[in-house]
């Protein structure tokens, strides 16, 4: 444990799905030390998913009394990363009316598809950068204007979680571009909420938060009593989205560099000086910062779908132990696992299809599979599912050359190996801290005068780097053809079997 530490140090927040992540890095962006406290996703209702954000707000002030014990001292700045498309109703004096909706909320799902489909789907799409479904705050509140009416006639404000612990800061309603640009309802080219978003939600933009931009600073007037170890010196950051600042933590903004993560579930991110839209896959265009869009996709289905194979397909506990024994045994199986091909849709699945009623299949089983063969396949699915999300990307930006990689999976050699053959791309390890609150820091860092390019520079002599292997990428691209026709075929049966609801 360090104590008073004399150094100037910079702490990045992540407000996540599952918990709150703080870490704090000195000048030279090495790592002093970490802090995370977990709350749960509640699911009162099938479709439903939830937050209480007061313990959101705990846990944040748990993460950096952490910090500060361990360091002993002040932090010269805090700055934010946030998960994305959560939104709730709160009084005028911050107070939630509801829990938070968040982004694996799929109770508008309906209002979604009809949305996609009218007039006005594609127009809102390239205005606001956001894809039209579930996840965007946009149809949660027009949901919630048509099914708790007396709740959405209460809201003061509609909000997310990072403006609700900003909002307990500073007393302020403020949301940054970043977090403003996925919620369907801003214009991510004039930085103003959109006119014809707020008539369909049913609101005016006093029922928002003021747009500010991702390097906006504030500091505490008075010391705040929950948090002894921060004083009115520290500089708080607004920050940004966790993708967007993965991408900047992990220094994929440049040309030819995409970003990509598999968590429970997954994206694939690059940067560009101007959105990259797709309207047939729905690549979403974010902010960053003033000309910085990060523009990708993600799937539903990264470690959440391997998680399925494990202990509801093969029956073992999800551990460690478990994780590393099947690893092993896949080494011995092919490219292409025999024939046996996976579309790993098991929780409906975002980009590239946007489709609420797809599901998982097994395509091409016979006799010679065994187990080894199914999680093999499991993993070149999901894969495949997030090379297909890249080729839409591709389409509308630059081509990309090299993948900076991040998440638990990165810890399987066979599956990083996996996803470099079948993408075909160099693939670039990230080490060191958390990438969104590194990209996070880095906001607070460029904004106070320091040379964050000469950090990243330092980071990138030290990356490990996993290469394609060329006969495993040519045994790929003659089976993608086939995963990619899959769904389509299978489409119609899937919502056939979505509908009966057996």
């Amino acid at each position: 444990m360090l104590s008073s530490y004399t150094q100037k140090y910079f702490v990045g927040i992540d407000l996540g799905t599952g918990s709150t992540k703080a870490v704090a890095v000195d000048i030279n962006g090495s790592v002093i030390c970490t802090a995370q406290h977990h709350y749960p996703t509640l699911h009162p209702q099938a479709g439903y998913s939830e937050q209480d954000a007061e313990l959101i707000w705990q846990a944040f002030v748990q993460c950096l009394n952490d910090i500060t014990a361990q360091t002993g001292a002040e932090p010269t700045a805090i700055s934010f990363s946030s998960a994305m498309h959560s939104i709730m109703p709160v009084d005028a004096d911050g107070n939630a009316l509801s829990n938070a909706i968040l982004w694996s909320d799929a109770r508008s799902g309906d209002i979604a598809q009809a949305l996609r489909e009218s007039a006005d789907g594609e127009e809102l799409y390239r205005n606001t950068g956001t894809a039209i479904y579930a996840m965007s705050p946009l149809c949660k509140l027009i949901w919630l204007r048509h099914n708790e009416k007396p709740l959405f006639n209460r809201a003061s404000k509609f909000i997310s979680i990072k403006e609700y612990v900003w909002f307990k800061l500073f007393g302020v309603f403020e949301v940054d571009h970043s977090i403003a640009s996925a919620t369907g309802l801003f214009d991510i080219l004039q930085l103003n909420w959109h006119d014809r978003s707020l008539n369909l939600a049913g609101i005016d933009k006093d029922k928002l938060s003021t747009p500010v931009r991702t390097q906006h600073m504030l500091y505490l007037s008075v010391a705040n009593r929950l948090l002894p170890g921060i004083g009115t010196s520290t500089a708080f950051v607004i920050g940004a989205s966790d993708g967007c600042c993965a991408n900047y933590g992990g220094n994929a903004i440049k040309p030819g560099r995409a970003a990509l993560t598999i968590g429970t579930s997954g994206a694939v991110r690059v940067g560009s000086n101007k959105p990259a839209y797709n309207y047939k896959a729905m690549t979403f265009n974010y902010l960053l910062k003033e000309n910085t869009f990060i523009c990708g996709g993600a799937v539903n289905n990264g470690g959440a779908a391997l998680d399925w194979v494990l202990k509801s397909f093969l029956k073992l506990e999800i551990n460690k132990e478990n994780y590393q024994t099947l690893f092993d045994t896949i080494g011995s199986i092919n490219a292409g696992s025999e024939g046996l091909i996976f579309l790993p849709y098991l929780y409906a699945e975002r980009a590239p299809v946007w489709d609420a009623k797809s599901s998982g299949a097994f395509l091409n089983i016979n006799f010679k599979h065994q187990q080894q063969h199914f999680l093999r396949a499991a993993l070149e699915g999901i894969c495949f599912a997030l090379y297909d999300v890249l080729n839409a990307v591709e389409e509308s930006a630059d081509p990309v050359a090299e993948i900076v990689v991040s998440g638990g999976f990165i810890s399987s050699p066979v599956w990083v190996q996996i996803l470099a053959d079948i993408t075909g791309k160099r693939l670039v390890l990230l080490k060191g801290g958390d990438s969104s609150a590194m990209g996070a820091i880095y906001l607070a860092m460029k904004e106070l005068g320091i040379n964050v390019q000469r950090i990243m520079d330092r980071e990138e002599a030290g990356q490990i780097i996993v290469e394609p292997d060329a006969a495993n990428h040519q045994t790929y691209s003659l089976i993608f053809p086939v995963y990619k026709k899959l769904y389509g075929d299978l489409k119609v049966s899937m919502h056939q079997m979505h509908d009966l609801n057996l």
